[in-house]
């Protein structure tokens, strides 16, 4: 059975930390009308490395070996967190340095509660 972790500096209950961060930079460089438009357009591209950083938990499943051969390891982590207001549960490959290099499946929750039971029963 996994344990799962809490990721402390992830989550704040008051504000959606990692949007609240890409809104305030695209902000300052582009100003405030072009900022939440680009900053959709950064979400979407980037929703690997947003999930990631948006999560509040994780919970270690195994490791993923490479189909190809190519003699590289990643570990299949389920997590839970929030990113622009809404809950999701997904199944990440991470390395162990801690970078995220994909995502296998996400899925959007009501609330933390059955956010963190997906990630709990991730398998």
């Amino acid at each position: 059975m996994g344990m799962v972790q809490h990721i402390e500096t992830a989550f704040s209950a008051r504000t959606d930390k990692v949007v609240s961060a890409l809104v305030a930079g695209l902000e300052r460089e582009f100003g405030r009308g072009a900022a939440e438009g680009l900053a959709r357009h950064f979400l979407n591209a980037e929703e690997v490395d947003f999930r990631w950083d948006g999560r509040s938990e994780e919970r270690w499943l195994g490791i993923h070996e490479d189909p190809d051969g190519a003699g590289f390891q990643l570990d299949r982590v389920a997590i839970c967190g929030c990113l622009d207001g809404e809950w999701f549960t997904a199944i990440m490959f991470a390395d162990g340095e801690g970078n995220a290099h994909g995502m296998t499946g996400c899925r959007v929750a009501r609330d933390r509660m059955e956010a963190r039971d997906g990630m709990i029963h991730a398998h």
